[in-house]
């Protein structure tokens, strides 16, 4: 059964296009955002408050 929903995956597809065109910022302190993998966090975290098929965040 697959983890994410469709609309987790159109989430972080526009996070990463946007982070390519160096336009993705982070929410707290609104800097550049570089790293691909802070991208695709952002993305899933969009697609969790939108109601999109994503798993929990782990606990750290």
């Amino acid at each position: 059964m697959a983890r994410y929903g469709k609309k987790a995956q159109t989430s972080v597809k526009r996070a990463m296009h946007k982070l390519k065109k160096g336009t993705l910022k982070s929410g707290k302190s609104g800097k550049r955002v570089k790293n691909p993998k802070q991208a695709i966090a952002i993305g899933l975290s969009e697609a969790r408050r939108k109601g999109a098929k994503v798993p929990k965040k782990k606990a750290a």
